[in-house]
């Protein structure tokens, strides 16, 4: 079953469970919206989101003065977020937008939804403005995946597997999103150099989830 489809299937569920879970909650608990407040700062530009599923992340876009408009795979997601925010159906290694014509871009924990995410990144950099800001907010690398065992909240046991990129359905949780749709993998270096790769150099990075951190969050800038 291919992404788009994946997340069809499940968007109901998304929607009506899974995000309502910490929806109306102040701070969400994995630190998300504190990183993307940190990371994005204020402005009065539009800021695309790539994978912005159901639109969840759009208030806060606009509590920073920023005007958010959202692109997905997944039609099922956006029958929700076009609530929320102006959204178009589209892949993300092939954006409908002009060269160098946005000004900020973010993408919130979706990026182990893109198996390609390095040629995502490329894109990225193609329609950002010199100097415009890329923020990627996402599951941490090194500490969520198959191989990382979180049974005990105070000690994640990593198992051989970190060091490998690959696409799976094993996760270290079955409540979450990634047992039901699959998550791809890149281990930290692989990540980062998918950012330089593309000409996006990353100028701050962050770290939230308590105890141990779930979420790597990081600011690059268009060279």
């Amino acid at each position: 079953m291919s992404p788009s489809a994946s997340y069809d299937a499940i968007a109901d569920w998304y929607e009506r469970e899974f995000m309502a879970r910490t929806r109306g909650l102040r701070e969400h608990p994995l630190g998300i919206d504190s990183a993307l407040r940190a990371l994005l700062d204020h402005g009065s530009d539009a800021c695309l989101e790539i994978g912005c599923g159901t639109g969840e992340w759009a208030a806060l876009i606009r509590s920073l003065g920023r005007a958010p408009f959202g692109v997905d795979l997944s039609a099922g997601m956006l029958r929700y977020a076009k609530h929320r925010l102006p959204v178009v159906r589209a892949d993300a290694e092939h954006l409908p937008f002009a060269s160098l014509m946005v000004p900020a871009v973010i993408t919130i924990m979706a990026h182990t939804d893109m198996p390609r995410y390095p040629d995502v990144l490329r894109e990225v950099s193609r329609v950002l403005r010199p100097g415009g800001v890329f923020v990627h907010v996402g599951v941490h690398p090194c500490f969520c995946g198959g191989f990382a065992d979180r049974s005990d909240p105070t000690a994640i046991v990593i198992r051989p597997g970190y060091l490998d990129s690959y696409w799976t359905t094993d996760s270290w949780t079955s409540q979450g999103v990634r047992a039901k749709v699959g998550a791809s993998h890149w281990p930290l270096p692989a990540l980062i150099h998918a950012f330089l790769d593309a000409g996006l150099a990353p100028e701050h990075l962050l770290e939230s989830g308590e105890p141990l951190p779930t979420v790597l969050a990081i600011r690059a800038r268009k060279n």
